[in-house]
């Protein structure tokens, strides 16, 4: 996996505000739907929200990685936030979550959707990756190192 290839500067959020888990996921998906006339920001958040519901995203360490399927979505679509403070994501370690890599896969895309995760997953469990990602103040810069890394 590439991540350039699901990844663009615009989708990087550095430093978002983010008092809680929904309104997170709702900033987001407000902010896609903005890029994709395709996507329904609505139809995205509740996406998110139902497999939320399945189980949470929170894979520990800070770290989300929130993903759905979604109907009219073209490719496979990623977004990098860090959030300026923690919040709450009922991760499985109990600990609050500063880091979000979301993604949106195509309905068909199911091999895709399972590659890409354990890709994003194997790039979030690298401590390096995380700790420099953490003290990026800037959304540019947020890109830059995440695709250099």
């Amino acid at each position: 996996m590439q991540l350039e290839d699901i990844l663009t500067p615009d989708r990087c959020f550095c430093q978002l505000d983010g008092v809680s888990k929904k309104r997170v996921l709702t900033q987001v998906s407000e902010l896609l739907g903005k890029q994709f006339a395709t996507l329904d920001e609505s139809e995205v958040f509740n996406a998110i929200m139902a497999r939320e519901q399945l189980g949470s995203t929170g894979l520990g360490g800070g770290i989300a990685i929130p993903h759905c399927r979604v109907p009219h979505c073209k490719g496979i679509i990623g977004a990098l936030v860090t959030l300026k403070a923690p919040i709450d994501f009922d991760a499985i370690d109990g600990k609050p979550v500063d880091l979000l890599f979301v993604l949106i896969v195509p309905e068909e895309k199911t091999d895709e959707h399972v590659k890409t995760l354990a890709g994003l997953a194997e790039l979030f469990n690298d401590p390096d990756f995380c700790y420099t990602i953490r003290q990026t103040q800037d959304s540019e810069d947020l890109y830059n190192i995440a695709i250099t890394f």
